[in-house]
């Protein structure tokens, strides 16, 4: 039974703990970010070997997020997600106590394995706790919930990198009390009887190819293409080599970005009443374009904050509103595998990225990964503008 929403939203004891898998679900790269130019140094790496941590990480979400939408829609929501958190805080800790690349590089792979299920099912169980403007306004409050991780996890990776390179990758023990919570205390409904699962396949793959879905999934992949490829992969070893900026002072940077996400998303449900989904999204990639091309010609760490607000506010807006537009499009029978093939996406774009953004910089050096992922910004805004206004 779904949820009625009121001005009570956020005092509801269910919510809150999906919030919980939500801050969870951004642990894995946005606490290692600032950490990177320091593994690199003390692992005696590469950039790219050290950015391989990243996609090894995103890529079994590619396979398995689709895989564990289905699960969750056949078998039950709880039943995915509590052994999903517990793989993700024990595989993810364990990188801590490793200095081998290769096991860091497998135990990454398996943290991954546990993230797959997180980013697509908080929402999933979002969507069926609530309907109409008050499904807009929890995935909204979702979207600043993660807006407060990846904005506090920066700056904590960052001061815990100064103690020592292996320390960010402890707090994905923070999973662990978490799937306790969720295991014994959370209260979602959960679909009803499965049909045969040839049936089920087709009705899901339907919904999924419906000519309104398929241009917001290409908005998700742009939109983690951009911020993986760009931000969280490059934006650090550019404030190191531009400014000289220790881990400290990068995940207080990226974290600024989580600032203006916060804002936007928390106030999305006011400003969808005046534009439409579409709308919001489409506009929101003029913003990246412009906040990437001002990153790169910024000659100052305080210049560097417009940009970064900047780019932080585009996101509190776009992602909760794809999310908002794809959840009110997949009835509840379908609604986990729907929702976890846009997680599926969002991984692809994750994976992707860092490695189109790596070509740009082996190719054209840093300046040209910005300048590449500004003119990717603006293709995707005119091709979303023609798609998604058919």
């Amino acid at each position: 039974m779904r949820i009625r929403p009121d001005r009570h939203i956020l005092l509801r004891r269910d919510l809150q703990i999906v919030f919980g898998i939500t801050l969870i679900s951004v642990i894995g790269v946005n606490s290692i970010a600032p950490a990177l130019p320091q593994i690199a140094k003390d692992l005696r790496l590469s950039e790219g070997q050290v950015v391989m941590l990243i996609t090894v990480f995103t890529f079994p979400g590619i396979i398995l997020s689709p895989v564990m939408g289905i699960l969750a829609d056949r078998f039950g929501r709880k039943r995915v997600i509590v052994p999903s958190l517990f793989l993700f805080g024990i595989a993810g800790c364990a990188c801590a106590f490793t200095g081998d690349y290769h096991v860091l590089l497998v135990l990454r792979f398996a943290n991954g394995v546990g993230a797959s299920a997180l980013g697509g099912l908080n929402q999933t169980i979002i969507g069926d706790m609530f309907s109409g403007n008050g499904r807009t306004e929890a995935l909204g409050y979702n979207a600043s919930v993660l807006g407060v991780g990846t904005m506090i996890y920066p700056a904590l990776g960052g001061a815990l990198a100064l103690l020592g390179w292996n320390y960010p990758f402890l707090l994905s023990a923070l999973a662990l009390p978490v799937a306790f919570v969720v295991l014994f205390a959370l209260r979602n409904p959960e679909p009803g009887p499965a049909p045969p699962l040839r049936e089920y396949l087709a009705g899901a793959a339907r919904s999924a190819a419906d000519r309104e879905v398929v241009p917001a999934y290409g908005a998700t992949l742009a939109t983690f293409m951009l911020l993986y490829g760009v931000l969280l992969a490059y934006f650090p070893f550019l404030m190191h080599r531009k400014f000289g900026a220790p881990p400290s002072v990068i995940g207080l940077m990226l974290a600024a970005t989580s600032v203006t996400t916060i804002i936007g998303a928390f106030n999305l449900g006011w400003l969808s009443r005046r534009f439409t989904p579409k709308t919001i999204i489409i506009s929101s990639f003029i913003g990246y374009a412009a906040a990437i091309i001002m990153v790169l010609y910024a000659d100052s760490l305080w210049l560097m904050t417009v940009p970064v607000l900047l780019y932080g506010l585009a996101n509190g807006l776009n992602i909760p509103s794809i999310q908002t537009h794809l959840s009110g499009s997949a009835p509840m029978e379908y609604r986990g595998a729907f929702m976890s093939m846009n997680s599926m996406v969002l991984r692809l774009g994750q994976t992707v990225g860092p490695v189109l953004t790596g070509f740009a910089f082996h190719q054209w050096g840093m300046e040209g990964v910005f300048l590449f992922s500004a003119i990717f910004s603006l293709l995707s805004f005119f091709l979303l503008a023609v798609f998604m206004h058919k």
